[in-house]
């Protein structure tokens, strides 16, 4: 009998099966040079408006011209370069100080280093998700009752909504509001290895008062000692950020986004126990006033901020977003892919990310994904429609990688290509500098060092009213309608 010599306890002695699964190049345990044409930081350039490129080689036309230069530019070693040692970045440069630099470490062995070149290509941070609903998935109902089986189909959506935000390149996502906690148990199955999915900030259920917007995901609270109970459950449950429901919104019956669900001493409370825990903090806020006050009680961020009124309209509060601006909040607009087509038939709600951002309000890259008729799949359009309201294709590009990961609590942790980030990054064909379209051809996802094959996706459905025969407003403009109806009315009583 042969005596074959038992493995060190947590020795690896090899793969039961081949290292990659359905056609990785990255196991996450390799250390590999990727190169590309030029390479994204997710840093901003020196000159005002720009990004930080590394390694630019020239575009190669449609009809194939530029390919000479582009293709001595490359043998000159020009181009982008990450080396990835497992999970983490070892190192950021063009292709030739990428190679210097690895024949001057005498701590790794050339040999076993692999290479994975993307010509054509750009490498840049993974994008991320601010504002995500893991588990509804862009249904139909915001809530689903799936009556006794709802925890499971619950987990299981959120199970399918990480995959198809890694499918579109989103390494990073924030969830806001999740029933039972699944997002926290999602959270830990991804980082476990044991689903795919992307990095998941969580936040457990949203906290608001009895019958306030979304208490449907539970966490309903009155009362001061109520609220203390509630973040420090919430700590208990593991979640990292705490997101508390500052006004109504317009999908909760009996819910006016436009009125504020805290009072400031209640907000007050909240914030301080959530930071003194260390948790991250979140406000949806729709109207000036529950936004003033989730300011002024120290929040970190704010979903929506549409300045939205008693008669249904937005209207921009300068003074307020100056106060934001200072202090230093993170905000997103939630521009969605088909905000476009809402504003051209409705402007009454056109939440302000153009001029919040002329005033200095740090915006992100949010969009509610998960809501009726958002689904995570719709993440670059929804880039788009920041675009399309104003905010230039550069802020976009930071808003979507570094800035929003520093909106999530990520800052030194992902949304930068730089040494001793944690491996979350993608290649697209082409360059998103010119063009945002760009981030829809992938070409490579990787994240903590190991690559996803995207799954294949249906594309977004347009919106639209057909109970207005495809005519009036769509979204929450519709909701808004009646509002505005109503406060028409009231103008018109006669004095009495």
């Amino acid at each position: 009998m042969t005596d074959y010599p038992l493995p060190a306890p947590g020795e690896i002695t090899g793969w039961t099966t081949p290292p990659t699964d359905g056609g990785e190049r990255l196991d996450g345990r390799s250390t590999v040079l990727l190169t590309a044409d030029r390479l994204i930081t997710g840093r901003r350039g020196d000159a005002p408006g720009t990004l930080e490129v590394v390694g630019d080689v020239p575009d190669v036309g449609p009809d194939g011209e530029g390919a000479g230069p582009a293709e001595a530019a490359r043998r000159a070693g020009g181009g982008g370069a990450v080396l990835l040692d497992h999970k983490r970045i070892l190192f950021v440069g063009t292709v030739a100080e990428a190679e210097a630099h690895l024949s001057s470490r005498t701590d790794l062995a050339v040999a076993d280093i692999g290479r994975l070149d993307l010509p054509g290509s750009t490498l840049m941070p993974g994008l991320i998700e601010t504002h995500d609903h893991l588990l509804t998935s862009g249904t139909a109902v915001e809530y689903p009752d799936y009556g006794p089986h709802e925890v499971a189909r619950l987990t299981l959506n959120a199970a399918r909504s990480a995959r198809e935000l890694l499918s579109v390149g989103v390494t990073s996502t924030q969830s806001l509001g999740a029933r039972h906690y699944i997002d926290v148990a999602v959270r830990e199955a991804i980082d476990n290895g044991d689903v795919r999915g992307p990095r998941v900030v969580a936040s457990g259920p949203q906290i608001t008062t009895t019958a306030g917007h979304s208490y449907h995901a539970g966490a309903e609270v009155d009362s001061l000692d109520q609220i203390r109970y509630e973040v420090r459950h919430h700590h208990k449950m593991g979640v990292d950020t705490i997101k508390v429901m500052a006004t109504g919104g317009f999908m909760t019956g009996g819910s006016a986004p436009w009125f504020a669900q805290f009072s400031q001493g209640e907000l007050d409370v909240l914030i301080a126990e959530a930071h003194r825990l260390g948790k991250w903090t979140a406000a949806h806020a729709h109207g000036v006033q529950g936004i003033e006050r989730a300011v002024r009680a120290g929040v970190d961020y704010v979903a929506h901020a549409s300045f939205i009124t008693a008669d249904g309209r937005s209207e921009f509060d300068p003074a307020l977003a100056d106060e934001m601006a200072r202090a230093g909040v993170y905000v997103d607009c939630t521009i969605t892919a088909d905000m476009p087509q809402m504003l051209r038939r409705d402007d009454s709600y056109a939440p302000p990310a153009r001029q919040l951002w002329e005033h200095g309000v740090k915006i992100v890259a949010g969009h509610d994904a998960g809501i009726p008729a958002v689904p995570q799949r719709g993440y670059v359009a929804g880039l788009e429609a920041l675009e399309w309201v104003g905010l230039p294709r550069a802020e976009v590009i930071l808003a979507a990688t570094s800035r929003a990961a520093a909106a999530i609590g990520c800052a030194g942790i992902t949304g930068v290509l730089a040494e001793g980030f944690e491996a979350d990054l993608i290649a697209v064909a082409g360059d998103p500098r010119e063009g945002l379209d760009a981030l829809r051809d992938l070409t490579l996802v990787v994240t903590r060092g190991r690559e996803f094959v995207p799954d294949r996706l249906e594309g977004v459905p347009v919106l639209l009213d057909d109970s207005l025969g495809g005519l009036g407003p769509i979204g929450p403009a519709a909701t808004l309608g009646v509002w505005r109806t109503l406060a028409e009315r009231r103008r018109t009583h006669p004095e009495v």
